[in-house]
């Protein structure tokens, strides 16, 4: 015998599943990014998602050389406590709008690339003399699908993820677009500002030059 007749349907729950297929350095931007792209099936139709995924990098998937080890010391701490302290590090996070597709779509996900040394992430990467970087994608969001009277919300289900090993060589692309040979640090504005009194009193051009004179200043007064 039938239940009543308004008893409620089975809900259905779309099911995705995401694959990250390469990653390539982005053109044209004010800051350095990657894209990456992203392959993406789900069980029905989808009308649109409003995609979010947490990037993270997992160390543990990786050897590291012995100049590794000593340039990522002040992250992790030297390498006999790495047993303890090879933890996920939090990269960075995204966004982006997917189209509507039936089973199954590719779109680029850029995630903005920081080079500020002061993020553990940016530490790590800069460490790395070459390989790849395992990286893990948590996605999250929303998903939109077509219903009998309209749309039906979803939100997309906490287990969602992708690993994806990027290569090293891609992310040195992307900084070297930006800031060719150069690295970034951050300071104190009353350092910044030191520094700069000490680059005019010398006539000094670029600074470079004012920091390689402290430098040479320390190293002869140590000896």
């Amino acid at each position: 015998m039938g239940g009543p007749a308004g008893a409620r349907r089975e809900r259905r729950v779309i099911d995705l599943g995401f694959r990250v297929v390469d990653a390539r350095t982005e053109a044209h931007t004010a800051a350095p990014s990657l894209a990456f792209r992203l392959a993406i099936k789900a069980s029905e139709p989808v009308h649109a998602i409003l995609l979010r995924a947490q990037v993270q990098i997992e160390p543990r998937r990786r050897g590291h050389t012995a100049s590794e080890q000593e340039r990522l010391a002040d992250v992790f701490g030297e390498s006999e406590r790495w047993r303890d302290t090879l933890h996920p590090l939090i990269w960075a996070r995204a966004s982006v709008s997917v189209p509507a597709f039936e089973e199954g779509v590719e779109i680029d996900l850029p995630v903005a690339c920081t080079y500020d040394f002061e993020v553990a992430a940016a530490k790590y990467l800069d460490a790395l003399e070459g390989g790849e970087a395992p990286l893990l994608f948590l996605f999250s969001g929303t998903v939109f699908a077509k219903a009998a009277n309209g749309f039906r919300v979803e939100q997309i289900g906490w287990d969602k993820e992708a690993a994806y090993r990027l290569p090293v060589a891609v992310w040195r692309e992307a900084m070297d677009a930006h800031f060719p040979g150069c690295a970034w640090i951050r300071v104190r504005r009353e350092s910044l500002d030191a520094l700069q009194r000490f680059r005019a009193r010398n006539g000094m051009t670029d600074w470079d030059e004012a920091i390689e004179a402290l430098i040479g200043r320390a190293e002869a007064a140590a000896r």
